[in-house]
């Protein structure tokens, strides 16, 4: 008889959305984040891919799509970080 092996504990996902990001470490801002992230990251390199004959011209943009890549870079890593920081505006009233 074969013996059964169990390879993952079973994970209560009836709570939907949050309970799914809870399983993958992340929250639902988290996940905004991410996204944001990556159509900077999709902007930079669409911007490498556009790049000119001109050695100035290109020069220029290619730098710039870097530039962009970087915060693209920055804000996947440490978005939630810099995100968690903003608190919610209070009426002075």
């Amino acid at each position: 008889m074969a013996k059964n092996t169990v390879l993952a504990a079973a994970v209560d996902l009836s709570g939907g959305f949050t309970d799914f990001f809870k399983t993958i470490g992340m929250t639902g801002g988290g996940l905004v984040t991410k996204g944001i992230a990556a159509v900077i990251a999709i902007i930079a390199l669409h911007m490498l891919l556009q790049l000119s004959n001109d050695p100035k011209g290109a020069l220029r943009k290619g730098s710039m799509a870097v530039g962009t890549l970087f915060v693209a870079v920055v804000l996947a890593m440490y978005g939630d970080t810099l995100f968690s920081t903003v608190t919610t505006a209070k009426s002075g009233g």
